[in-house]
């Protein structure tokens, strides 16, 4: 990029990301253990809303069903990390439901390798089969939303049920150590929330490189015209089901960076309410804007937290009214605030003028 294409609002964008980024890494040094760990969760959590603003905010499609991915990359991490723990031993809860050898299926995630590829692959794959049936029968609006939820609750049912295999309502826990370092280690946990970091702004590039692309404006335009983009030439099915898997492999990579800092994963984080309040994040966040997403997600969490930790009884109410005041008051989220901002433009500078349908 040349220095005179650079805009007055672009220099304010890019110092913006500067800054975010340098205080993003920067934060081991003025945080607690506790508060790292709680920061690195809510960043995990922003690649999750990343992957879903692009299902949603730039193509249109409402998933309530992203709990499922994310919960995917969560066991194929747990999986690795409770065998790692058990060592040459049983996992105690198949011991409790009288498994006597470790079921074919857990042996390859004896590997951090394959495990982490699952976790990404998995959830990747199950988008895109669900797409590739969904999609290219026109099953699109308030019926695809009905599907995911159908997903959540199929999901849910079946780890619940195979408590042989998953731990049951109790999840898998009792992790000690990953690639053989201890995870109570603050070294450790450093080293995880770095590592959490860098995953959010890889995820936050490629979405960005995406949106722009090509690839990024057929998206925008099937979202308002989906027929229109296919009399053109274009075949909204594909894309969509490249963007839904797109989305679900970044759901799982947040679950594995979850479970590595919390230490739990259970069915129960797979369920309705989780993936609702993904859609929350993003829409109180800035829906269509990648940027809104991931902050709606962080300070949305950070707000949870303190709510309930000052505020125990009434921090459900505190909680509602921010929601109702977002979507009274800024329709277009939080990150719709800067968008009232006058900058200075250059002559002749056009804007793409880009409409979005109703959140």
């Amino acid at each position: 990029m040349q220095l005179r294409t650079l805009t007055p609002q672009r220099i304010y964008i890019l110092i913006g990301y500067a800054v975010a980024s340098a205080a993003l890494f920067s934060a081991p040094l003025f945080m607690s253990d506790f508060r790292l760990n709680l920061l690195a969760k809510f960043l995990a959590f922003a690649i999750v809303a990343l992957g879903l603003d692009l299902i949603w905010g730039y193509t249109g499609i409402l998933s309530l069903g992203h709990g499922v991915f994310f919960g995917l990359g969560a066991y194929a991490m747990a999986m690795y990390l409770k065998l790692e723990a058990s060592g040459d031993r049983l996992p105690d809860f198949m011991g409790w439901s009288g498994l006597t050898q470790l079921p074919w299926f857990w042996k390859p995630f004896e590997s951090f390798a394959f495990a982490a590829a699952m976790g990404i692959a998995l959830p990747a794959v199950l988008a895109l089969v669900l797409g590739y049936f969904t999609f290219r029968n026109r099953i699109r609006g308030v019926y695809f939303t009905i599907l995911t939820q159908a997903l959540v609750i199929i999901t849910v049912t079946l780890f619940i049920g195979q408590q042989a295999f998953t731990g049951g309502t109790n999840g898998l826990t009792g992790f000690s150590s990953v690639l053989g370092v201890p995870l109570s280690s603050p070294d450790t946990k450093r080293m995880l929330y770095w590592i959490t970091v860098i995953a959010l702004l890889g995820a936050f590039v490629l979405c960005r490189y995406l949106v722009k692309s090509r690839f990024g404006k057929v998206l925008r335009a099937i979202r308002d015209g989906e027929n229109r983009a296919r009399f053109i030439g274009y075949n909204p099915a594909v894309y969509q089901m490249l963007v839904f898997s797109i989305s679900a492999g970044l759901a799982g990579l947040a679950g594995m960076l979850f479970v590595l800092h919390v230490g739990i994963i259970s069915p129960f984080m797979m369920a309705i309410v989780p993936s609702i309040e993904m859609v929350l994040w993003v829409a109180i966040g800035g829906r269509g804007t990648l940027i809104g997403a991931a902050l709606g997600a962080i300070l949305l969490n950070y707000a949870k937290s303190e709510f309930s930790t000052s505020y125990p009884d009434a921090w459900l109410f505190f909680l509602g009214a921010l929601f109702v005041i977002v979507v009274v008051f800024l329709p277009k989220g939080a990150v719709g605030l800067f968008g009232r901002l006058k900058f200075p433009k250059r002559k002749g500078q056009k804007h793409e003028q880009v409409s979005h349908s109703a959140v």
